[in-house]
């Protein structure tokens, strides 16, 4: 009996989302997606009942928020991170064969998708347990074994609400829910950054936390116009208008590299030897390389975290990292390799410790590329497994027989994998080093999800004959 058959007896009790009875128009799946963002934000701005130190400085994932749709001390304090560390673990088993999954199978679809279920709620409950049993929220015996309780149980509820509204998403909106969370919390955090109006007082005097007002505030309030403009374009410990300008470049840099593709010459059988060419994206397997550095990058922060709380003193746990907190009160990483692993938060970070700033350009480069050739045979999407899909299409390249075609695009799919993996690291690096806002994996999860939504409306918005043919390429 295979592991699928065994939670069978498990499916019937789960919680599900009904699948609509009539097609749902494109302006109502706009709807339904707002809806559930608007629900999520809610989430991210309710906080926990229960907690002792709301504000700790004591935050292993202070570097990874931004991408985790995680906010400290609510609802959303664990994010996204345990539901896709569980899709990615299942991910990982069918792609390794240890787990048998036919994806044409409709009965087998369904037990994977109970499975993925099942476990997500489970590693939820794991790690509010763990985050609450390695003080994160102050010691037990200051916040009692009750408040314990509800702290699980509260973590663990906006789990499975997360897991209920990414199903409902899919069903009645458009691509997964928790790439539209982690995208509009990133987006949020951007428009936050730029256009806060809240008050900060600094030892330069009062300011505007959001770089554009803080920009007008600075030139109003300051006699000396020339060093307000320099205060506002380089301003330290909050957002300035250069973190501004270094957002949109990346931004912009993001959207040209979604446009590389390598061009296929290919025959349409179906449509009487029409030829056309069949674009293979420079970015080929999307951003599956930074959702699995983040995830992983995460996990070791989390981990380090929870050993040092364990025992502080221990020096075989500060080789993994040794958090001290910083200016702003922010327990990082000041050592270890948890140092290492942490992007240098500007241009100076990088002139002031050139080793940390080189080692981490490589390790996030090597470790992207490699994830994201990896991944072609977990998610299937080899060179074999698109020639197999252009045969089902009844596309054949031109000039080509069916037994070379694999050969073929075995010399552009692993190359295309590799490269375009790589190629996001170092936009990512970049990113951090210029000072942009959402740091810079934030920002090209939130291109790569904006504009896979974008092919997908538009995909939507055509006639049925177009998109017949439009979703042979996708």
């Amino acid at each position: 009996m295979t592991f699928l058959q065994t939670i069978r007896p498990l499916v019937p009790f789960l919680p599900t989302v009904e699948s609509p009875k009539t097609k749902v128009l494109v302006d109502d799946r706009l709807k339904h997606m707002l809806v559930a963002a608007v629900i999520v934000c809610s989430m991210s701005n309710l906080p926990l009942y229960g907690i002792v130190r709301e504000s700790s400085p004591n935050d292993p994932f202070y570097h990874m928020r931004v991408i985790l749709a995680s906010n400290r001390g609510t609802l959303m304090e664990l994010g996204v991170s345990p539901i896709v560390s569980a899709g990615m673990v299942l991910q990982l088993l069918v792609g390794s064969r240890m787990m048998h999954f036919n994806q044409n199978a409709a009965q087998d679809r369904v037990l994977f998708q109970a499975a993925e279920k099942i476990c997500g709620i489970l590693f939820t409950f794991v790690c509010s347990a763990a985050y609450v049993a390695s003080g994160m929220y102050g010691p037990l015996s200051a916040i009692g074994n009750g408040n314990a309780a509800l702290i699980v149980l509260q973590l663990t509820g906006a789990g499975v609400v997360l897991l209920m509204l990414d199903e409902y998403v899919q069903k009645y909106g458009f691509g997964s829910g928790l790439n539209l969370f982690i995208a509009v919390h990133i987006c949020e955090t951007i428009v936050w950054s730029a256009l806060s109006t809240v008050t900060v007082t600094t030892a330069a005097g009062t300011e505007m936390e959001g770089a554009l007002f803080a920009l007008f505030h600075l030139l109003f309030t300051r006699k000396n116009k020339i060093t307000a403009l320099k205060l506002a374009l380089y301003r330290q410990n909050l957002p300035n208008i250069s973190n501004v300008l270094s957002t949109v470049l990346v931004f912009g840099s993001c959207c040209f590299v979604q446009g590389w593709k390598i061009n296929i010459p290919v025959k349409m059988m179906r449509a009487r030897g029409q030829q056309t060419n069949y674009p293979i994206k420079f970015l080929y397997t999307g951003n599956m390389p930074i959702v699995l550095y983040s995830a992983f990058i995460s996990n070791v922060y989390f981990m380090s975290k929870m050993l040092t709380n364990s025992s502080p003193h221990s020096a075989f746990f500060k080789l993994l990292g040794n958090w001290k907190p910083n200016e702003s009160g922010q327990v990082v990483p000041v050592g270890g390799l948890c140092y290492y692993l942490s992007p240098p938060t500007s241009m100076l970070g990088f002139l002031k410790d050139p080793i940390h700033a080189i080692f981490y350009l490589g390790f996030t480069l090597t470790a992207c590329g490699y994830l994201s050739k990896a991944w072609l045979n977990v998610s299937r999407t080899t060179a074999r497994d698109l020639a197999r899909k252009l045969t089902q299409q009844q596309i054949s390249i031109r000039g080509m027989r069916e037994q070379a075609v694999t050969r073929y695009l075995n010399n552009y799919v692993p190359m295309c994998a590799l490269l375009g993996g790589a190629a996001l690291g170092l936009l990512s690096v970049s990113a951090d080093f210029i000072g942009a806002l959402g740091s810079g994996s934030g920002i090209l999860l939130a291109v790569t999800i904006a504009w896979g939504l974008y092919e997908e409306i538009s995909k939507a918005r055509l006639p049925p004959s177009m998109a017949a043919q439009y979703a042979a390429f996708m």
